[in-house]
């Protein structure tokens, strides 16, 4: 009897190690598999900041004007430019960087970069970013692939070239052109409008620069902060991201703002 029950004991663990080593490779096999994100937004620690970004790929008639109006109200903001437009275009891509914008990478042709493989994608993006580099004389490190669109590939090929890569949480809908207090509306009074938001518009649509004036006052007004994107980020490569896409602050400065908080 006494003999059945220490081998019944010996069966047990046997089992339980093997369901064990069974959880533990499927836990490994599921890794590579892990959606990866984004950066739609910023955990910025309580700051009301947030970044006014614009996606150059048609046109640049409102350059001016866009550049005028920022600079009434010292905003800085992102361009993220095409790099067949900065070349059909290079004096605007001058005047925003003169103007203290960031300039950033927005792919060479726009392609659908879902349906390319990780090597076609890092030629477009060093493509684009050899251009820019001509134009401006800095290091692009910021990303947005066109049509908003990625998977996995695509944000490790943009890692792997030394890229953030950079999508938005308030979405202008600039380019559908629906009218000028729609538009102005529908990024002032957008749900997702808070500290550490990334907003989306275009530089050259129809309503883009007579609105502009209207939605930076109207988000001053609300206490918010404007500051480029290379300012709103934590430049770190392993900053985690939580399910909506925001990039939480490192672990060493949100332990060092809660001892301030605390003090």
């Amino acid at each position: 009897m006494r003999q059945i029950k220490q081998i019944f004991k010996v069966i047990c663990l046997v089992v339980l190690c093997i369901s064990f080593v069974g959880e533990g490779m499927s836990l490994k096999a599921s890794q590579p598999n892990k959606k990866l994100l984004p950066i739609y937004c910023v955990d910025t620690q309580g700051e009301k900041k947030v970044a006014l970004t614009f996606d150059a790929a048609w046109g640049a008639d409102d350059t001016d004007q866009i550049i005028e109006i920022l600079g009434k109200y010292n905003v800085k903001a992102t361009f993220f430019m095409v790099g067949d437009w900065a070349k059909k275009y290079p004096e605007a891509v001058k005047k925003f960087q003169e103007a203290g914008h960031d300039i950033a990478n927005h792919s060479n042709k726009h392609p659908h970069v879902c349906q390319m493989n990780k090597e076609a994608i890092k030629k477009d993006l060093l493509e684009a970013h050899a251009t820019l580099k001509e134009l401006t004389g800095t290091q692009p490190y910021l990303y947005r692939p066109p049509y908003g669109e990625y998977n996995n590939t695509v944000l490790e090929a943009a890692k792997e070239c030394g890229y953030y890569t950079i999508q938005w949480d308030v979405d202008s809908l600039d380019w559908k052109e629906y009218g000028l207090e729609p538009l102005i509306n529908k990024v002032l009074n957008h749900k997702n409008l808070r500290p550490g938001t990334i907003i989306l518009m275009h530089n050259d649509t129809k309503y883009t620069a007579a609105a502009l004036e209207s939605i930076v006052k109207g988000i001053i007004d609300k206490g918010y902060t404007f500051v480029p994107v290379s300012e709103l980020i934590y430049k770190d490569m392993n900053c985690k991201i939580d399910h909506e896409g925001r990039q939480l602050a490192p672990v060493s400065q949100a332990a060092d703002t809660n001892t301030q908080q605390v003090n």
